[in-house]
C-alpha cells in the first residue's frame, strides 16, 4: 500500500513537472557572460 501511494505521488509529481515545463520558450542567451579566470 505505501509502494502504490509513493509511485502515485510520483507519477503526479512527473506529470505536474511534464506539463508545467512544456509551457514555459526557451530563450536564447543574447550576451554572453563573462566568467571569472581560475589561477591554478
Amino acid at each position: 500500500m505505501v509502494m502504490l501511494t509513493m509511485f502515485a505521488i510520483l507519477l503526479l509529481v512527473l506529470g505536474v513537472a511534464w506539463f508545467d515545463g512544456g509551457r514555459e520558450e526557451q530563450r536564447m542567451i543574447v550576451e554572453p557572460v563573462e566568467l571569472p579566470e581560475r589561477n591554478s
